[in-house]
């Protein structure tokens, strides 16, 4: 039996709105004649990027999540304002919001797909550098510390379970790879 006609969705029933997901109870149904419900989130997707300084040493945010209740240290990301924005000026646009630095130079990394087994978020990652400095635009709720570090103190900070971010993880692993290789 081929793969793709073994599940099908015949549904699908919001539940929830949100400002920038929405949740959704998915109705399926199997090849084999079983039904089943399944969570569904939609997101309207992220960009991310990694800062590079003249220097080497990578920018990182820490910021308060409320979903951990702690602070988390993290490369500088945010929400897409609409559907369809591209990436790399949602990238541009968080960069300079938590930092306080821009940049016009910003390359494509990584796409990262945070959670497969129930959410479609999209996370498209750039590297930028040639940073100028600026000022940082932050939403009034937001409270966030700008610091840098070196991407071997990082990946000590990832190995050593500090940095548990996903998308920081995967994002300076993958700069490393694609940079840093001997």
């Amino acid at each position: 039996m081929d793969e793709q006609n073994n599940v099908r969705r015949v549904g699908r029933e919001l539940k929830y709105k949100g400002a920038i997901l929405d949740v959704y109870t998915d109705h399926m149904e199997f090849a084999n004649g079983n039904k089943a419900e399944w969570d569904f989130i939609g997101h309207k997707g992220a960009a991310a990027v990694v800062p590079v300084t003249e220097d080497g040493r990578i920018i990182m945010v820490r910021q308060y999540r409320n979903a951990l209740d702690r602070y988390t240290l993290e490369i500088p990301a945010g929400a897409l304002d609409y559907v369809g924005e591209p990436g790399i000026r949602c990238a541009a646009r968080e960069l300079e919001e938590e930092t306080g630095y821009r940049s016009d130079d910003l390359e494509w990394l990584i796409t990262i797909r945070t959670t497969v087994a129930f959410c479609n978020e999209k996370i498209e990652v750039y590297a930028a550098r040639n940073l100028q400095q600026s000022h940082q635009h932050l939403d009034e709720d937001e409270y966030v510390d700008v610091e840098t570090y070196t991407v071997e103190e990082l990946k000590e900070k990832i190995f050593g379970g500090e940095i548990e971010d996903s998308k920081t993880i995967a994002s300076i692993l993958a700069y490393d790879t694609k940079y840093n290789r001997k």
